[in-house]
């Protein structure tokens, strides 16, 4: 008798090994996602602050502060909390949080999810010190 096709016994051995690799590649793949996430906030808040840091220094240690004021002649307000920014915007695993007035700011990065999307608090203040918290 000539048979062809797999046996169930095939068939569930070659499922198992399929789950078996799924389970070993799928914690390592969000692992690195997570390390991703936590670098590109590490790095956004790094260069809001120093977005900042370069305004003050070009309007005489003034900071930039709300739409409007005098401050504020180079835009860099609106280009920080715009839309298409990163202040008060979900980014990237991150939730960007951004404090600005005309003697100083604050800038935070804060995981949507702790330990799924991010690890690590990230806040950047005058004078462009960051401090992981």
């Amino acid at each position: 008798m000539n048979r062809k096709g797999f046996t169930l016994v095939e068939i569930m051995i070659v499922v198992a090994i399929i789950a078996l690799l799924a389970a070993i590649a799928i914690p390592n793949l969000l692992s690195a996602r997570r390390t991703a996430n936590t670098a590109a906030a590490k790095a956004n808040v790094r260069s809001l602050s120093t977005a900042a840091e370069t305004f003050s220094v070009a309007h005489s240690g003034t900071y930039p502060a709300k739409v409007g004021s005098a401050t504020d002649a180079g835009g860099l307000y609106d280009f920080i909390n715009s839309a298409s920014s990163y202040c008060n915007a979900s980014v990237q695993g991150y939730t960007y949080t951004c404090d600005l007035a005309a003697t100083g700011y604050t800038i935070w990065a804060n995981p949507v999810t702790v330990g799924t999307t991010g690890d690590t608090t990230y806040t950047a203040t005058t004078g462009g010190v960051l401090t992981p918290l």
